[in-house]
């Protein structure tokens, strides 16, 4: 036996079990009755915890991992227990599936985001192109065609608002407003805009 070993073994009962135990040393009765339970206990949990997650076997694999490493850090309490174990690997891996249905209920759902990059965005570049090539053909417009467009369509106001507001009749803002739309067809189609 190594000093260390020896040394180790002197330390109280009470230290030796605070915290997480360290792992066991290669071919330590500890090591052994892990892989004996590995062979007689994975297969049987692992179709038990296929059910308790839905059949998700990569989930599944999960919690019979974290079975088995806490079986590994409660080596000794498991080695020197009478019966079977079975109920208390049933019994870990029961409660890691639900420790892990709550964990996940507590949080918000993720939410894949490769649909999204299938979406068109809105191409910027366009818009502000549509808004130039709109206000170069507002300036070939007369000022009295422009305003009255400017009053009734860009600023929502109605034919009779807008009267009010250029201090004319409301008859010649619907005229304005015919002879700038006219002219504003034109002026877009020069540019190569058409509707």
């Amino acid at each position: 036996m190594r000093k260390d070993a020896a040394v180790a073994d002197d330390r109280p009962h009470r230290a030796r079990h605070r915290g997480v135990p360290p792992p066991p040393p290669a071919g330590t009765p500890d090591e052994e009755l892990v892989r004996a339970l590995y062979r007689e206990h994975a297969g049987p949990l692992l179709a038990y915890v296929l059910r308790l997650v839905a059949g998700d076997r990569q989930r599944a694999e999960d919690v019979v991992q974290e079975t088995l490493i806490r079986a590994w850090k409660n080596a000794g309490r498991l080695g020197s227990a009478t019966g079977s174990v079975r109920p208390w690997l049933v019994t870990v891996a029961r409660r890691i599936v639900i420790d892990g249905h709550r964990s996940r209920q507590a949080r918000p759902r993720e939410v894949d985001a490769s649909p999204l990059e299938v979406i068109p965005a809105e191409d910027e570049i366009d818009k502000a192109l549509w808004l130039m090539t709109l206000s170069d053909a507002l300036e070939d417009l007369t000022p009295a065609h422009r305003e009255a467009l400017v009053e009734t369509y860009f600023r929502g106001r109605t034919v009779n608002e807008a009267a009010e507001v250029l201090g004319v009749p409301s008859g010649t803002v619907r005229s304005r407003v015919f002879y700038a739309l006219r002219s504003m067809k034109l002026a877009l189609e020069e540019r190569g805009i058409t509707a």
